[in-house]
């Protein structure tokens, strides 16, 4: 195979990191204009399903500032004026006099009162000024002859000096004419009527948002033109911008502590829920779940609109359908807003689920019409007004020429695939553009010595590219996976501190899941990055979106990160292409290794990376064609292979033996597959939902993430299981064990890829040919390292899936994106 490197021509100039999109920052917050408002402070800002399995859809950042103490409405402290700065206040500074919480009624020592913290201290003639509702402080009685200004008795006393709490000036004693006790009544008397006064002004209405300036007065200018209908409000397919919009990075939160098990709903909200779907006729099994995803107020919220049944997993529009007729009878139909909006969103969800980020707008539109909505335009406008649904514009084509308009297709998504992947397009942008030669880490000398002791040509230019560049792409084979591991001693060995990380247990690596949950891998620092020099990512295919995003915007600034795998496999369980986005984008050096697979076994999977099955010699009998004629007997000989024929053949025992298949139902899927090697294998009567101890299972703790391991043991609390080195010790309860535990002999290539075991037996039954695509057979087949049988009942389907039926195509926005942003910040010529 073909060594080809690939680079730009100009290196990108650095710039400034930009941060994962969302909106935009208020006023008050880091790089608004600073604002008038007093205290107004930000909030902070706030994975991949199988198909067919349960998507989750990410939390959205939020970003919102609300007012704090003293904030807009609040009067300003003015010098000799008691309005002081409240505690944590902006502007408040440490020993200022009224700074200090103040008492409040019944306190000891404290007058009795209703004063707030705005209170003004009353004046004395000797000049002390004690603090307003202090403790034990009392108000110095007004020098004789002096009228209070304005000439009314609620006016306020001169102020002749400023005092502390208890001080007095010296000089200072009763007026003349006025007894000490006459002098003390004089002064609670003007307090009073001043106190009386303030409390006026503050009930007076007051407008809202009079208190504001600069760009948030503008902004609620705004709003109320559009509310009174001066101005229209904006088109919903508005104009994309040419670049897409770029902000200074905010850096992820500091590593959480260990994930603490998840409140579930209340039993009475469990219990409100089954009721109302009793009712109706529809499954009670799904309370549980449906109280889980729509909260406490899940009875309510389904009663008022039945068709958000669509968001819990598993829920098809026909339940959803027979649910709200049910409900509420004639008053619904097909074209009701709340069912053609559930509808997108459910649609979009089940895109997902099939690796897409965004749909086409026509294409959403024509899969509304499938479920009788009679105008699928307008329900999808509705959706995109109501904000559950994003709508983008990508350019199509070559670019126009001047002064003509450029083709583009309207895209639509939800918010978390769609921001993950700009937050993703951004984190390695800035990889690719902040980093430069001559980095002050290691000279050019010390890793050119690295490489010159590589073990292999492609790892020493593996080590060049990635000394001279922040973000590095490498493509092989299993063979290939020895390449980034020299690259990862080679930076070891430079005194640098580098990882590297695979989605599946491996020697001298630690795992994607462990390592963005913390629980693997290097600290990060006060900023939430990690502490590290390097990153290899092996399997990179298996990236998503979201995990991808997460990964990428933990790397620092001036970090390399290389991205390593086998791009003829499966591609990532959760929605998104990464790797496959990212090599078309050419965006950063690509480096092709030239190490080939060994053996039968590795000229076989070759071969099929470039649509051939040829028929290899296997003296060893590497590779064996086990002929079936129906999906009973591939059942059968399946059971044979794993636990007589292999382990006799090869010494490898039937722990060593994975089965893969092409899905979990059918006669020879992998529910009737584990059934049949359970009863083999490990025979017991099932005790906890079909599970008995010693069972070898497959743990899904997310979507798209299947963790192999033994089950220990069962009791009232749960399922007790053994994930080894990928998951430790867990335990599953209950009423989780049937959505996240499946037996384990027998997988799909979805939950093995990423994996290998000594021996494989790859079970192909004749219901099976529609499923099979090159990538699917090149990923099953790639699972053995020493013994690969294939159970063959699909006859001539199986040569012409790997020579015609390629990857299902994933509509996704990342190649556009990382396209638009390096050609931004490329110099000019």
């Amino acid at each position: 195979m073909e060594h080809t490197v690939t680079t730009d021509p100009a290196q990108p100039a650095p710039t400034p990191s930009p941060k994962p999109p969302g909106p935009e920052p208020h006023d008050g917050a880091p790089g608004s204009e600073p604002s008038t408002r007093a205290g107004a402070e930000p909030s902070a800002p706030t994975s991949g399903a199988e198909p067919g399995g349960a998507g989750a859809e990410p939390g959205a950042p939020e970003s919102g500032a609300g007012p704090q103490s003293g904030g807009a409405g609040s009067e300003p402290s003015t010098a000799g004026s008691g309005a002081e700065p409240q505690d944590g206040d902006p502007g408040a500074e440490p020993g200022t006099p009224g700074s200090g919480p103040e008492p409040r009624d019944g306190d000891a020592g404290a007058e009795a009162q209703d004063e707030g913290p705005a209170a003004e201290p009353s004046a004395a003639a000797s000049g002390a000024e004690p603090q307003s509702g202090g403790a034990g402080a009392e108000a110095s009685a007004p020098e004789s002859g002096a009228e209070p200004r304005g000439g009314g008795p609620g006016a306020e006393p001169s102020v002749s000096g400023r005092g502390g709490v208890g001080e007095s000036a010296a000089g200072s004693g009763a007026a003349p004419g006025l007894s000490e006790a006459e002098a003390e009544l004089a002064a609670q008397k003007v307090e009073r009527d001043r106190i009386a006064r303030r409390k006026a002004e503050r009930t007076a209405p007051i407008e809202a948002g009079a208190a504001l300036s600069g760009k948030a007065a503008d902004l609620l200018a705004a709003v109320r033109a559009v509310e009174s209908g001066e101005k229209p409000a904006p088109v919903y397919f508005d104009e994309a911008p040419a670049v897409p919009r770029r902000t200074p990075v905010s850096p992820p939160p500091p590593s959480p502590p260990a994930p603490r098990p998840a409140a579930g709903p209340t039993p009475e909200t469990v219990a409100a829920v089954r009721t109302l779907l009793a009712r109706a006729g529809a499954p009670e099994a799904a309370a549980t779940r449906a109280a889980e995803v729509l909260g406490e107020t899940a009875a309510d919220r389904l009663a008022e609109d039945p068709w958000q049944l669509l968001a819990v997993t598993g829920i098809r529009p026909s339940q959803a359908d027979g649910f709200a007729r049910a409900l509420l009878g004639s008053e619904c139909g097909p074209g009701d807003e709340r069912r053609t909006t559930a509808l997108v969103a459910w649609l979009l969800d089940q895109a997902a689920l099939k690796g897409h980020t965004v749909l086409d707008a026509p294409v959403l539109q024509s899969a509304l019409a499938q479920y009788a909505v009679p105008d699928p335009a307008a329900a999808l406008e509705q959706a995109i007004a109501d904000g559950t649904v994003l709508v983008f514009q990508e350019p199509v084509g070559e670019p126009a020429a001047e002064g003509e308009e450029q083709p583009v297709r309207i895209l639509v998504g939800l918010e978390g695939c769609a921001l993950a992947e700009e937050s993703l397009a951004d984190g390695l942008a800035r990889l690719i553009n902040t980093f430069g030669t001559g980095h002050p880490d290691t000279t050019p000398d010390a890793w050119q010595a690295a490489a010159s002791a590589a073990p292999s040509p492609s790892a020493a230019e593996l080590i060049r590219a990635a000394a001279e560049h922040g973000l590095v792409t490498h493509t092989g084979g299993e063979a290939a996976r020895a390449e980034p591991l020299a690259l990862l001693a080679a930076a070891r060995d430079l005194g640098l501190r580098a990882w590297a990380a695979a989605h599946t247990p491996a020697p001298g690596v630690v795992t994607v899941a462990g390592l963005l949950a913390g629980a693997e891998g290097p600290a990060r620092d006060p900023d939430g990055q990690w502490e590290l020099d390097l990153l290899i990512v092996l399997d990179a295919p298996q990236l998503d979106v979201e995990s991808g995003a997460a990964l990428v915007e933990s790397v620092p600034d001036g970090a390399r990160l290389v991205l390593s795998g086998d791009p003829g496999v499966l591609g990532s369980a959760g929605a998104g292409r990464v790797f496959a986005d990212l090599l078309a984008a050419r965006a950063c050096p690509q480096l092709v290794s030239r190490t080939p697979d060994p053996g039968p076994l590795g000229e076989l999977v070759s071969g099929i990376g470039i649509g051939e099955l040829n028929q290899v010699d296997a003296p060893g009998k590497e590779v064996v064609i086990v002929p079936v004629r129906d999906a009973g007997e591939a059942v059968h000989r399946t059971v044979q292979l794993v636990a007589e024929s292999v382990p006799r053949a090869f010494g490898i025992q039937p722990d060593g033996v994975q089965v893969i298949t092409p899905g979990h139902g059918g006669s020879a899927g992998t529910r009737a597959l584990n059934t049949a090697l359970k009863e083999r294998l490990n025979p017991g009567p099932g005790r906890f939902g079909g599970f008995d101890p010693d069972d070898r299972i497959v743990h899904v703790p997310a979507p798209g993430r299947a963790v192999p391991g033994r089950v220990l043991s069962a009791d009232a609390e749960g399922l007790h299981l053994d994930c080894g080195p990928a998951g430790g010790r867990i335990t599953v309860p209950k009423d989780r064990v049937e959505a996240e535990v499946r037996h384990g002999w027998a997988v799909t290539a979805h939950q093995a890829a990423g994996a290998r075991w000594p021996a494989v037996v790859v079970v192909l039954p004749g219901d099976a040919a529609d499923a099979l695509s090159r990538d699917w057979v090149y990923t099953a087949f790639g699972r053995a390292e020493r013994h690969l049988s294939v159970v063959h009942g699909v006859d001539q389907a199986l040569p012409k899936a790997v020579a015609e039926v390629r990857p299902k195509p994933r509509t996704t926005r990342l190649t556009g994106l990382l396209r638009t942003l390096v050609a931004s910040a490329a110099p000019a010529e």
